[in-house]
């Protein structure tokens, strides 16, 4: 199919129209763009966002009480900034005409998921077996599968329990002896698990996920850094400042204007290790 300009195309009502805009998707939510989403939308047309296209929906007004979801990296910084859209961490949303879907390899399964509803079972089960697609994943399936999780199937299960209560309470951190409190194991136990499980202390590793959090937010959102600082579990910004440069070599303020590239989020804040070990058991 050939492509033409917007303003060409405008005027006509697609039968589906698919949004994908990757990384900075505000700055492709031109006027023009949502002007005709808009008037797609009006005129019974199925919209899809791909990865960070749900930005550019919700930009436009069309995902306001209806459910979507975003690749995992962004999902915090779209919960904060469209509060009237439901968030799911699911591979892809169908929401009536509107869907969504986090990208990868979760397309593949989008993709047959719409086709399945257009042709029917038989040509979507067609199309998987000649692509070697051996498994649809159904709806309702996470873009994270719970048992591999954040660090792999080998981890002892307190650790993940661990970090599950952590991830859980970024924005009003739960103190260790609490959490461990919780799950009915000493402190100490904790400790020694995540020395050889993970390579820093609990409290740094809690720390790093909420900086984590925090670099999601500082990058692909215009909060105030204030407000990041509290979202991410900082009672003070000076400390939320000095923590953030000291994990990322650079303050938020200057991240925000250099740091439109991918970097690590909250599932994956044990690798890529350099500088941020030197401060391997700091207390936050």
């Amino acid at each position: 199919m050939d492509c033409e300009p917007l303003p060409a195309s405008a005027g006509q009502t697609p039968d589906i129209a698919l949004i994908s805009s990757s990384w900075t998707p505000e700055r492709h939510g031109s006027k023009k763009l949502q002007f005709a989403l808009q008037n797609w939308a009006r005129a019974g047309a199925t919209i899809a966002g791909l990865d960070t296209g749900a930005f550019i929906m919700a930009q436009s007004g069309l995902l306001k009480n209806r459910r979507a979801t975003v690749h995992y990296e962004h999902i915090d910084a779209f919960k904060e900034s469209y509060p009237d859209t439901e968030v799911v961490e699911d591979l892809f949303a169908f929401d009536g005409r509107f869907a969504s879907c986090c990208g990868g390899t979760a397309s593949v399964d989008f993709a047959l998921h719409i086709l399945q509803g257009i042709c029917g079972p038989a040509l979507a089960n067609a199309a998987s077996r000649y692509i070697f697609h051996p498994e649809l994943r159904e709806h309702g399936t996470w873009q994270q599968p719970a048992g591999a999780e954040p660090l792999g199937a080998t981890v002892p299960s307190v650790v993940k329990q661990v970090i599950r209560i952590m991830e859980e309470n970024l924005e009003d951190p739960v103190k260790i002896p609490e959490i461990c409190s919780r799950l009915g194991c000493s402190h100490r136990h904790v400790d020694r698990l995540f020395a050889q499980y993970i390579k820093k202390s609990p409290s740094l590793y809690y720390r790093d996920i909420r900086l984590d959090r925090a670099r999601g937010l500082v990058t692909q959102t215009e909060l105030s850094m204030s407000e990041i600082s509290v979202a991410s579990g900082f009672s003070s910004q000076v400390h939320f400042s000095r923590s953030y440069k000291d994990r990322f070599g650079l303050p938020p303020a200057k991240d925000r204007v250099e740091g439109r590239v991918p970097f690590e989020f909250r599932a994956w804040p044990m690798y890529g290790e350099t500088s941020r070990n030197r401060n391997d058991g700091q207390k936050s």
